[in-house]
């Protein structure tokens, strides 16, 4: 998550404003991206399996 390169606009993105589009990004920045996601996903599995698992 720390590797992401950053997306603020500034005050304007706090308020709603459209700031800069993630058109632009390379593919190190997608593919990133997507290992955050599915990492993300296998631990939130995870710890709903074994919260399943402790209750029994």
């Amino acid at each position: 998550v720390l590797m992401h390169s950053g997306r603020g606009g500034g005050l304007s993105d706090m308020f709603g404003g459209a700031g800069t589009t993630a058109l632009g990004s390379s593919a190190a920045e997608r593919n990133l991206t997507r290992i955050t996601t599915v990492f993300g996903i296998v631990w939130i599995g995870t710890v709903v399996a074994l919260s399943f698992l402790l209750v029994r």
